[in-house]
């Protein structure tokens, strides 16, 4: 249990971390001033300043935050507020230009996404590339009649890329009976073929018909960036189809998880690994779990959503179109809402997390 608190730190702290450092360094860099950077969530631990801002650790490892002031209206401590007359530096988040708010909002998921690339690189180096190679075709099933062969790589499903295996295998585990338009390589000749996956009354899903497949790929120096990015891309893929399910009420609320369920995943995912293959191999499963949950986060937060990211870019690109500011106290009543419904939503997912816990 202890084992897995500390697991669940380090990984989702590392990914809200690089989230607000990403909104912290850009906006220095656009010299916006910063009230406070903190990690975690409510009651504050430890805090000290430094550069004219609080650094803060708080009791709950669920979130953080970088704030800036003129921010929802936040303000300075006097204490700030003499260090950053002493410099002469910076402005309120709100008499910044518009593009230096834009970019300095959009910082915080575009890092994510820059720490998941970063951790795919790594996971490239020491794990290699599972190409699409199919594996054994079934007797009678729907990749035997769409003429595919052992040995094939699959290059391209409808009008989207395959780079690796479970791209096949995800694509084939979502699939609703849609006909799927396959192109391939057969001895270096490319073919084009149409799949009807076959539906399973025992499984309650459909299936191509391929097993086994996938064949590994020791990446060179050059392609651990090429397969890097490609694992990024597959997370990001992974995510947008998981959200328009989301929408179409194709995904329960079981499927759905949070602060809880995440640390459970890491716990869990950490023992089998360690158990299964050693610890190299448990270390490894932890950074594919860092790129998983920052695409996801990264994501998340450009949402076009009341107090999230995306919702703030939105009033930004109003803000250019129009040629002025939406009225902040209209912005911030939006923004409130959408923050009272957001934690409607977590507290509900916490509670759905622990309920599955104790079941």
């Amino acid at each position: 249990m202890i084992r897995t608190i500390i697991l669940f730190i380090i990984v989702f702290g590392l990914v809200v971390i690089s989230h607000e450092f990403g909104h912290f360094l850009i906006g220095r860099k656009n010299g916006i001033r910063v009230v406070e950077f903190a990690v975690g969530m409510g009651p504050t631990l430890i805090s000290f300043m430094a550069g004219g801002t609080k650094w803060s650790l708080k009791l709950l490892p669920f979130g953080g935050a970088c704030m800036f002031e003129g921010e929802d209206g936040l303000e300075r401590e006097e204490g700030q507020r003499e260090a950053y007359r002493e410099s002469g530096e910076g402005v309120a988040f709100t008499e910044a230009g518009v593009w230096a708010r834009i970019a300095t909002v959009f910082a915080g998921p575009f890092f994510n996404f820059i720490l998941a690339f970063i951790m795919a690189v790594i996971l490239s180096v020491f794990t290699g590339a599972d190409l699409p190679v199919v594996g054994t075709v079934m007797e009678g099933s729907a990749a035997s009649e769409a003429g595919l062969q052992q040995g094939d790589v699959i290059t391209k499903i409808g009008r989207e890329p395959i780079h690796f295996y479970r791209e096949v295998s995800m694509i084939s585990a979502l699939n609703r009976g849609e006909t799927m338009e396959i192109t391939y390589e057969r001895n270096g000749t490319k073919s084009v073929t149409t799949l009807a996956p076959q539906y399973s009354k025992e499984d309650g899903r459909y299936y191509m018909g391929i097993t086994n497949g996938g064949a590994y790929l020791e990446c060179n120096p050059l392609q651990v960036f090429q397969y890097g990015f490609y694992e990024v891309e597959y997370w990001v893929k992974l995510t947008y189809k998981s959200l328009v399910m989301l929408a179409k009420g194709q995904v329960t609320k079981d499927d759905v998880t949070g602060p809880v369920g995440i640390a459970q995943l890491v716990g869990e995912s950490y023992d089998q690994a360690e158990e299964n293959y050693g610890t190299s191999y448990a270390i490894l499963t932890m950074l594919q779990i860092v790129v998983l949950l920052s695409v996801n986060l990264g994501i998340m937060n450009l949402l076009p959503l009341p107090a999230l990211d995306g919702g703030r870019l939105v009033f930004m690109l109003v803000e250019v179109v129009r040629g002025k500011p939406v009225p902040p106290e209209k912005e911030g009543m939006v923004h409130f809402a959408g923050l009272v419904v957001l934690m409607v939503l977590m507290v509900f997912i916490m509670y759905n997390d622990i309920m599955r816990l104790v079941r």
